[in-house]
């Protein structure tokens, strides 16, 4: 997988501390099922440009099919690697609990079910639309997680607690029936979440991609 790349010093005589700057640093590079640990970002020396590199590697998860295929930007989630649509055909309800008759918990249970492949967690249901990620930019998603009117309310603490602990959020890492996981590990993930959290939560810029 190639670096990414963080802008480390501007093309003029001055620098502008709070602005992306022109010359590149690249970051350790690790296999595309890993995720860079804490200690990689500590030779990013600004804070904001440390926090926007912590949430593009965090967004590697949040934007992996294992977690954007049930934040659809319409009424039915996705499945597999190439985000298709649900099979068999489902909507997301009033709640995202699926509606009546075709809940989402009458075939995903609460565990993953080797006989059948169907996969399953606690609590399983589509995220509101207003976290739709499908199709998202890393700032744009980082945006709506910043805003409790789309992130259903919670504070950046409350972010980083589900994120980090969260049971249907874990199920990302152990999608069983030969299902390709999220990259990391659970606790990897939270660890960046929290550190982008303590380093002002910023937004990378619109075209910065991990």
């Amino acid at each position: 997988m190639a670096s990414v790349f963080f802008l480390a010093g501007a093309g003029g005589c001055r620098r502008q501390p709070d602005t992306e700057a022109a010359q590149w640093e690249p970051l350790p590079r690790v296999d595309a099922r890993e995720l860079r640990s804490l200690d990689m970002f500590q030779r990013i020396e600004d804070p904001k440009q440390r926090s926007r590199a912590l949430f593009l590697e965090a967004s590697r998860v949040l934007l992996h099919p294992r977690c954007a295929n049930c934040h659809p930007d319409g009424d039915s989630p996705f499945q597999e690697m190439g985000f298709k649509p649900h099979d068999p055909p489902v909507t997301r309800g009033p709640e995202g609990f699926g509606v009546v008759g075709m809940e989402c918990a009458g075939c995903h249970q609460d565990r993953n079910q080797a006989l059948t492949r169907v996969p399953g967690a606690p609590n399983w249901h589509l995220a509101p639309l207003s976290m739709a990620w499908v199709g998202k930019s890393p700032r744009q998603v980082c945006e709506q997680l910043k805003d409790p009117a789309r992130n259903g309310g919670k504070t950046l603490a409350q972010i980083v607690e589900h994120n980090a602990h969260d049971e249907l959020v874990a199920w990302g890492w152990t999608p069983g029936s030969g299902r390709e996981p999220a990259p990391g590990t659970q606790e990897q993930f939270g660890a960046l979440v929290g550190a982008w959290v303590e380093t002002g939560a910023e937004c990378p810029s619109e075209e910065a991609r991990p």
